[in-house]
């Protein structure tokens, strides 16, 4: 593209008007084709826009992560650093795919599983290749999960939240691709072959596009809205989800760009924490299915109750009663209990005596519905893993005591216990 194009484009009040109101409490960095211009930087003024472009400026990026003061990133070498800086974070999707029209479909997908958790303030937006990024504006979220504030939980929170659409939308996604063209026509247009098609013996959506977890990470940069694609020299163009079936990559060239559409402009407070409550549940049953398969393998879950005297430091702690993090005590609580061969009338009675040493105890509804979740499970499920800071750390649980060594989860602490003290006629 010839240079007078680019500032011509750039030129317009309208463009830059959207992209500084993209840019507002973030990281934006400018782009000089190929090369990247100096970090951190920030935009504030259209005449910052006017100036860059002037010096060459082809594209601007802007954080996923909100900041106090962009520029002291400067100095912020550690994470504690940077989560003393971030005031939040926008949840972005990379649809990462060298081809529209699967890319529209996973789009379109997406936007309705978001829709599905009453998620409907969200921006979809045309990357200026071939794939878009779908984003949820920060003041949707809670302002706290689990006890834990949500401007702290990232890239871990964004990861499960992306994580958690990839399998919730792959059966339909499957289906969708397959109504679209046959697998001979997939195979011709990606130039792959059947066999690196499919994933145990079905078709894999995501050996065709890919929704970009990796890529969630702090500091990491997004194309802003408005701004040229240097690969195509369209722009990244927000689009409404009705037109996205009929939306060709020519509507995003620049005699066609009109800027009716902001992104990630539209919010509800609190409008997407049913969607955070469920990818964390499901983060954390995917994780607890991966624990309990690896520790399983070390014990038979017991025929009869362990006695607390076998219990771990950590199960103790939460036993004296919990100043922070009752939720999470909680979870481990039940599922160590239930790994122990506890029955749910025994673990009942002790929990509503645990909860009951609580300075605030939980409320009564809360413990009796955890209670009962955990009652209909069909599986045991172990607690987290110990090396998962969030649940034991975090909430100051974490006491080890000499035993603890090489344990990789609390559950099998009662059972090495009550194997050293029978060997060695000790008592616990």
């Amino acid at each position: 593209m010839l240079f007078s194009d680019i500032i011509r484009y750039y030129s317009s009040s309208s463009v830059k008007d959207r992209i500084i109101a993209a840019a507002k409490q973030r990281e934006v960095v400018a782009r000089f084709n190929e090369k990247i211009g100096a970090r951190p930087d920030t935009l504030n003024y259209p005449a910052d826009i006017a100036e860059l472009v002037k010096k060459g400026a082809t594209s601007f990026h802007a954080s996923l992560e909100r900041w106090s003061n962009p520029m002291n990133l400067a100095t912020a070498a550690a994470k504690r650093d940077l989560d003393a800086l971030r005031i939040g974070w926008d949840f972005i999707i990379d649809i990462d795919t060298k081809h529209v029209d699967y890319a529209k479909i996973c789009a379109k997908l997406l936007c309705e599983a978001l829709e599905f958790h009453s998620v409907n303030n969200y921006s979809v937006k045309f990357s200026g290749g071939t794939g878009f990024h779908i984003g949820i504006p920060f003041e949707s979220f809670p302002h706290e999960i689990n006890g834990s504030p949500t401007a702290l939980q990232f890239p871990d929170g964004a990861r499960m939240i992306a994580a958690y659409l990839k399998q919730m939308i792959r059966p339909t996604l499957v289906d969708k691709i397959l109504e679209f063209e046959e697998i001979k026509q997939i195979c011709k247009r990606t130039g792959k072959q059947f066999k690196e098609l499919v994933t145990e013996g079905e078709f894999d959506p995501y050996k065709v596009l890919e929704i970009d977890t990796i890529a969630i990470s702090s500091r990491h940069l997004m194309r802003m809205p408005y701004v040229f694609n240097e690969k195509t020299w369209r722009v990244s163009l927000p689009v409404r989800k009705k037109d996205l079936e009929s939306f060709k990559p020519e509507m995003a060239d620049a005699k066609n760009i009109t800027t009716e559409l902001g992104y990630l402009d539209k919010f509800k407070d609190n409008e997407a924490r049913q969607l955070f409550i469920e990818a964390f549940d499901w983060n954390m049953k995917v994780q607890l299915e991966k624990e309990n398969d690896e520790i399983k393998k070390e014990f038979e879950l017991p025929k009869e109750a362990i006695p607390v005297e076998f219990f771990p430091p950590c199960i103790k702690n939460i036993y004296k009663g919990m100043e922070e993090g009752r939720k999470r005590a909680l979870f481990i609580l039940i599922n160590f209990l239930r790994s122990c061969g506890w029955n749910s009338e025994s673990i009942k009675a002790e929990v509503h005596k645990w909860n009951l040493k609580n300075p605030k105890p939980l409320s009564e509804n809360y413990v009796t519905g955890q209670l009962s979740w955990h009652a209909r499970l069909k599986d045991r499920y172990l607690p987290p893993a110990c090396t998962n800071a969030n649940f034991y750390k975090d909430i100051g649980i974490c006491t080890p005591d000499t035993f603890c060594a090489n344990i990789k989860n609390p559950v099998v602490y009662p059972f090495r216990r009550m194997k050293a003290a029978k060997k060695n006629n000790l008592k616990p």
